[in-house]
């Protein structure tokens, strides 16, 4: 797991002691401000109890809002029921609802499972992105437990279905593998998981020794993605199966036409890898003499055919994962949320911190912070209960914010003035 260090929170400067004066009259100074304060409430106290009324009433309306969006979830209107689902994977994605959901988790388990069912395309694929977030939401408890079960049939009917619509497979292979690695509790549910992943990236021609597959790019990079997370919680028993014969199959979509899908496959590869490392199981045969040599290629790419972006990419991510094949030593990297961050050490972190990131976007950071679940997977301990003065004092000013910039990209100019100029001597 991630190693994590939590920034220390200091309050304001210690109190000053008082001037000498006479029992009396200190005596005296606290009877009136006694009496002062018997008469009728402070400022302070007022604008606090002000605030809390109005976070609370805000909060009910929040909750209002959602209850309507469920209902309008059985709406006969397809625009309504999209719009609701929308609206739905904004709230889950930035909010923690725990709570809330508890107690309505399966009137709105059974009203996704319907639009998985009767929708089509878009809608499908929405309901598929709320059930990973509400199993997300709810934690690896059994009421998680109870959600994935009634979904899995479903999510795999859809995944498995090639008459489907490409975003709609696409969505349910991030969810099957969300789910079961949130609430997963049996080795069977595990392995079939995996097995019906796998064979959604891995079609019999391409473990046959045959080309990569080239239609529906991101449908197979959801399913690899989903498949090298479920790995990060398989037993030793099942992991030596898989190193034995189903790590073989990764190399050829290497050759894919889809960069994401190549990257993809690296970094499993360096994660199956890492695994090995782990059980001390050695895989260095001639599979992996040529698997290296291809890795060479693609960190030293420059075929003019591909995107100048993602052949840059391409490079960066490959020279990290031939440098783990060949010294065993990964890049750290690390992952900073409002006063805290976490190291990234390891193939397995990296490969979870990715998809919980795809999943939540642009809240990861929220619930990095505050959900229970992420943070005992990361291992962050608690959530960290800070009040606003803290909060504040933790704020940099616009200003320094500019001024730190403008610094900064002063020197990146002068530095890289210097390598371009062309009347710099060459030795």
């Amino acid at each position: 797991m991630p190693r994590f260090r939590r920034a220390t929170c200091r309050g304001p400067g210690g109190g000053r002691a008082g001037s000498p004066g006479s029992e009396e009259e200190t005596g005296s100074e606290v009877l009136s401000h006694g009496s002062s304060a018997s008469e009728g409430g402070s400022p302070a106290e007022e604008h606090t109890g002000i605030e809390a009324a109005g976070e609370k009433g805000q909060e009910e309306e929040a909750e209002d809002r959602l209850k309507e969006h469920m209902d309008n979830l059985l709406d006969k209107s397809a625009k309504t029921r999209l719009a609701a689902l929308r609206s739905l994977r904004l709230a889950f994605s930035s909010r923690t609802l725990s709570e809330f959901l508890l107690e309505r988790r399966l009137t709105l388990t059974d009203s996704l499972e319907k639009c998985l069912k009767k929708g089509k395309g878009e809608e499908q694929a929405l309901a598929g992105a709320v059930l990973a977030l509400l199993c997300l939401q709810m934690g690896s408890g059994p009421e998680a437990e109870e959600v994935f079960r009634s979904v899995k049939p479903l999510l795999v009917s859809v995944l498995t279905d090639s008459m489907a619509s490409p975003g709609a497979r696409q969505s349910c292979a991030t969810a099957l593998g969300m789910c079961c690695y949130i609430a997963a509790a049996d080795l069977e549910d595990l392995v079939s998981c995996l097995s019906c992943l796998e064979s959604i990236f891995s079609p019999p021609s391409t473990s046959e020794g045959g080309s990569a597959p080239s239609q529906h790019g991101p449908l197979h990079c959801s399913a690899l993605q989903s498949w090298s997370l479920l790995l990060t919680i398989c037993p030793s028993s099942h992991i030596k199966s898989i190193l034995d014969n189903a790590w073989l199959r990764l190399p050829p979509l290497l050759a894919s036409s889809n960069v994401a899908l190549r990257i993809l496959a690296g970094e499993t590869v360096a994660l199956v890898f890492e695994l090995a490392q782990d059980m001390e199981v050695d895989l260095c045969h001639q599979d992996t003499v040529f698997l290296c040599a291809q890795l060479r290629v693609l960190a030293t790419e420059s075929n003019k055919y591909r995107a100048k972006m993602d052949r840059r990419k391409q490079r960066s991510i490959f020279r990290d994962i031939l440098h783990f094949i060949e010294s065993c030593e990964y890049q750290e990297e690390t992952i900073r949320f409002g006063l805290e961050c976490m190291y990234l050490d390891s193939w397995a972190c990296q490969r979870t911190y990715q998809v919980f990131k795809e999943v939540l976007s642009s809240g990861i950071c929220h619930h990095l912070q505050n959900n229970e679940l992420l943070r005992e997977i990361f291992g962050l301990g608690p959530p960290l209960v800070l009040d606003a003065a803290a909060l504040k004092a933790s704020k940099v000013s616009r200003f320094k914010k500019h001024l730190y910039n403008s610094a900064a990209f002063k020197a990146r100019t002068k530095a890289r003035s210097r390598m371009r100029d062309k009347r710099a001597d060459v030795l």
